[in-house]
């Protein structure tokens, strides 16, 4: 498998203390594309999903707030259909109202994935960042290992000029806090990656606004000379969610 490019985030490994947690799944037919090989919207539902799941075994509210800001992976090896995969998740940093959270897919076939996804912790009335809370420090902080993440976005804006698709909004794409779903966001990437006949070896998705139900969404993707791909949902003129894809083809 191709290398990542230089840009990719840092993919702190396992902490040697602290707090990690385990999960095992069967990859499903639901989860894979038409290669049999496990599609990044259902990388991404994994990723949420053992995120909740840590949550509610570290005796955490699995209900409370919190957003996904960024999410970046790598394909090391393709996980594919049939394959049992253990996920571990743990603590890659801190920031005062945030956390980054690493994840680690590892396959019994050989099939890795790694990944690591800023989360805001949001005040549930307001819904804007809240500070992280002193039990939230004790459960996590030894494993971040005093390492600080940023939330700042990085990605660039579309080209002026660039045209794009219509992309309809379906009511299952919605989650509690009514609004997109990031996993259901990881699907409008799948989608032009398919028409495109491209194989992702890494994506990066960032989340700079919330697609609402009521949105009139728009797609719009663009190739450099190096070939990352990049692509944007907009909707009133503005960037909802942008991704950035390294490819192989």
């Amino acid at each position: 498998m191709a290398e990542a490019s230089g840009t990719d985030p840092e993919f702190v490994p396992a902490p040697t203390r602290g707090r990690t947690y385990t999960v095992e799944r069967r990859v499903r037919w639901g989860d894979t594309d038409e290669q049999r090989r496990l599609r990044l919207d259902a990388t991404a539902r994994y990723l949420q999903d053992v995120a909740n799941d840590d949550t509610r075994d570290g005796g955490h509210d699995p209900f409370a707030p919190w957003v996904v800001r960024r999410t970046a992976i790598t394909i090391v090896e393709p996980v594919v259909l049939g394959e049992l995969v253990s996920v571990t998740t743990f603590s890659g940093g801190l920031g005062p109202r945030w956390g980054e959270r690493r994840t680690s897919i590892v396959g019994a076939d050989g099939g890795r994935v790694e990944a690591a996804s800023l989360w805001v912790f949001v005040d549930a009335v307001s819904g804007r960042p809240a500070k992280l809370t002193e039990a939230f420090h004790a459960t996590y902080d030894e494993a971040a290992g005093g390492r600080s993440v940023s939330a700042r976005l990085r990605h660039r804006a579309p080209p002026a000029g660039i045209s794009g698709r219509p992309w309809p909004l379906r009511s299952t794409d919605m989650d509690g806090l009514g609004h997109v779903n990031n996993a259901a966001a990881w699907a409008a990437v799948e989608d032009e990656l398919s028409r495109r006949g491209i194989i992702a070896v890494h994506a990066e998705i960032e989340y700079p606004n919330a697609i609402a139900p009521d949105d009139e969404v728009e797609l719009m993707a663009d190739q450099d000379a190096d070939g990352v791909l990049s692509l944007w949902l907009t909707a009133g003129g503005t960037v909802r969610v942008s991704a950035q894809v390294t490819s192989v083809f």
